[in-house]
């Protein structure tokens, strides 16, 4: 099997109990385009994010530089920073204050987000 076939970035959209407000997928294991629908899920639970979490299926686990550029836009975008966090194969990373913090007890949608991102392939 190439590397990444059935796997898909996909992203998630949290609130502060944990609870998913929205989710998308790409069709790539590499990339998440744009969409106005994503953006506008943003603005609609704006209130109620608390953190934005996607996959990287095939990693790395760290933030792209298209990551990076997404995370300004959207805490300017908000006035706020909520949290940003990548899952991959290997584990979960999440941006706190500034700083990249590897999560060792990962929330219980972290499997999900790997079992729909195809990572058990």
């Amino acid at each position: 099997m190439r590397r990444g076939v059935g796997r898909v970035e996909v992203l998630f959209l949290v609130d502060g109990e944990g609870r998913i407000l929205w989710s998308d997928a790409s069709g790539s294991p590499v990339a998440l385009p744009d969409s106005r629908a994503r953006w506008e899920a943003i603005w609609q639970h704006r209130e109620a994010l608390a953190e934005i979490v996607h996959s990287h299926p095939v990693g790395p686990l760290a933030f792209s530089s298209e990551d990076e550029a997404t995370m300004e836009a959207l805490s300017s975008a908000l006035g706020r920073a909520p949290l940003f966090s990548v899952v991959a194969p290997g584990g979960m990373v999440r941006r706190v204050a500034g700083v990249d913090v590897r999560v060792e007890e990962e929330p219980w949608w972290a499997a999900l987000l790997r079992q729909a991102s195809g990572m058990g392939l």
